[in-house]
């Protein structure tokens, strides 16, 4: 376990966070859980060690739960709670790679404490526009859009909280992700310390139109409170001009 370098991935559901899983995990010197049955092969669901998302009521509401924000000082943060997660994981990994790689949405939350358990690890987020996470995460919640929006808020500000303790972490946004995929796969390959390699796999770019159609026609009726606008903008997202928030990075918080 020492000689390894843990990579987790992590991002509300709907982020984008499989497309990155999916993509890094087929680099040579990576190994990523595949084909395990398990929701998305998230590694939240192939472990005993920590609840996972579904606990606190699953997309679109875990994080209204205070117990889903984990950090160092929580009571499962030990060296023999490590030794079982990896005991666990490790089972579906490669243990000849270097690089093991594990994502679950609420990583986005629970880095303080995954870098507790695992020292040697780094930390690859994503973020994608609050409309967007909303609309593609309505169908499992079963909330309100403004729920939707201020648990995206809630999250992600709780996650900027946790940025300075985190040693080492890159943000990217879905946004610039699918508008230049290979260009920002060269970064993430380059802040992880591995070469590069192609993409092998297409990435849709035009996905989030139907998300921003739907809420053009009804924000007229869904208002949002006035705070929400400047909290967005913190993560370089928009309310009011859903397009042309897409070349900020939220790489310089």
């Amino acid at each position: 376990m020492d000689d390894k370098t843990f990579i987790f991935l992590g991002g509300l559901h709907r982020s984008g966070t499989s497309l990155l899983h999916q993509i890094m995990r087929g680099h040579p010197l990576v190994s990523g859980f595949q084909n395990t049955g398990a929701p998305e092969d998230e590694g939240q669901h192939l472990q005993t060690v920590y609840p996972p998302a579904s606990e606190f009521g699953g997309p679109g509401r875990f994080g209204f739960d205070e117990r889903s924000f984990m950090s160092e000082s929580h009571s499962l943060a030990s060296p023999s709670n490590a030794g079982k997660l990896f005991s666990e994981w490790g089972k579906r990994w490669d243990l000849r790679r270097d690089y093991l790689i594990e994502k679950s949405p609420p990583n986005l939350v629970r880095a303080r404490f995954l870098q507790a358990i695992f020292p040697r690890s780094m930390f690859i987020m994503i973020t994608r526009h609050p409309i967007a996470v909303a609309y593609a995460t309505q169908k499992w919640s079963g909330t309100s859009i403004t729920s939707l929006i201020e648990h995206w808020l809630l999250c992600h500000e709780r996650f900027l909280s946790d940025l300075p303790r985190l040693r080492k972490c890159f943000v990217i946004r879905y946004e610039d992700f699918v508008a230049r995929p290979q260009e920002v796969m060269d970064e993430v390959y380059r802040f992880v310390g591995i070469n590069s390699v192609r993409l092998n796999r297409d990435v849709h770019k035009h996905l989030d139109e139907k998300y921003y159609n739907e809420w053009s026609k009804d924000h007229q009726t869904t208002r949002l409170p006035l705070s929400y606008e400047e909290r967005a903008n913190r993560f370089g997202y928009s309310f009011r001009s859903l397009r042309a928030t897409a070349t900020s990075s939220p790489k310089h918080f």
